[in-house]
């Protein structure tokens, strides 16, 4: 078993029987809001504040068993934010991905109730996510600081900017992260303002767990503690089926001995400069060794 399903599926449970109910929301920022506890199709959500969970990288890689996560996706999807520094969705198109579809801006630049400079913004997901990393030189910014002062306490990834929020067709969730060296271990605190438990979460997890890794890697570092912060954890209603099958099949196995063991994550150790590891489809510098896992569950997205 792992110490991921261990908590995960801990926060499942808790959230299905303590969780609140939402229907309403509040706080939007201009005509491009969307609500965070009501889809656009009304679906609720189930909820609960302030979730915490934290792996050491060090002896495990977390990564569900009890249910198949993309990892490819999921690290292709993150050096496009810290990487490529990108907000544009064909770059994650071309390479086989279709999670931000439905936030891609048109070529005409209408899309959610207003107008957007098709120049500037078609086929985008406007001033979010890549397009922050990239103004700030986020990334560039923070492993110069690991490498030259890495006792550094300043070294806070910011991708929620005010006067960017206008115009992004998604606010990041995940909108923070804080990194510090102790002990030659490489260590981060992420913060998401929301969590699509089902769905999100554990793609968040193995995207930072495994940035985390590369960075150590060309810092000559080690994997420290990854600590994953959550103001919202939510399961929407449509949802609770496959959170419910995922909740049976981890008990099954736990109880028959079943439940695969974590995977090892290896990254190519010749490549010395984060921006060389190959974001190609064949993502060829990166890969899980030994994944083993109990199948996909099909769970709807909520937006």
């Amino acid at each position: 078993m792992t110490k991921f399903d261990d908590q995960y599926i801990d926060l499942c449970k808790r959230i299905l029987e303590h969780g609140q109910k939402i229907q309403n929301y509040s706080g939007v920022h201009g005509s491009s809001a969307m609500p965070d506890h009501v889809a656009q199709n009304g679906t609720r959500t189930i909820r609960l504040p302030h979730q915490i969970m934290q792996f050491d990288l060090e002896s495990e890689f977390p990564i569900l068993t009890s249910k198949k996560v993309a990892f490819k996706t999921a690290v292709l999807e993150i050096l496009w934010i810290f990487q490529a520094q990108s907000n544009d969705v064909r770059w994650l198109q071309e390479r086989g991905i279709h999670i931000w579809d439905e936030w891609e801006i048109p070529e005409d630049g209408k899309y959610m109730g207003r107008e957007w400079d098709p120049e500037e913004f078609a086929h985008t997901i406007g001033t979010a996510y890549g397009w922050i990393v990239h103004r700030y030189e986020l990334t560039q910014n923070l492993i110069e600081t690991l490498k030259n002062d890495p006792g550094n306490r300043r070294m806070v990834l910011s991708l929620w900017q005010n006067e960017y929020l206008p115009t992004a067709a998604l606010p990041s969730c995940v909108w923070n992260s804080q990194w510090n060296i102790t002990d030659g271990r490489l260590n981060v605190l992420v913060t998401s303002r929301s969590s699509d438990v089902p769905l999100g979460l554990p793609f968040n997890i193995v995207q930072y767990a495994t940035l985390c890794c590369m960075i150590a890697s060309v810092i000559g570092a080690k994997p420290g503690q990854l600590t994953f912060v959550t103001n919202d954890a939510h399961i929407y209603e449509n949802q609770v089926g496959g959170i419910r099958e995922q909740i049976a099949r981890y008990e099954k196995a736990k109880t028959d001995g079943t439940l695969p063991p974590a995977p090892k994550l290896w990254i190519n150790p010749e490549i010395d400069d984060f921006f060389k590891f190959d974001n190609s489809k064949a993502l060829s510098d990166v890969r899980l060794e030994g994944y083993e896992n109990l199948g996909a569950i099909k769970m709807p997205i909520s937006a």
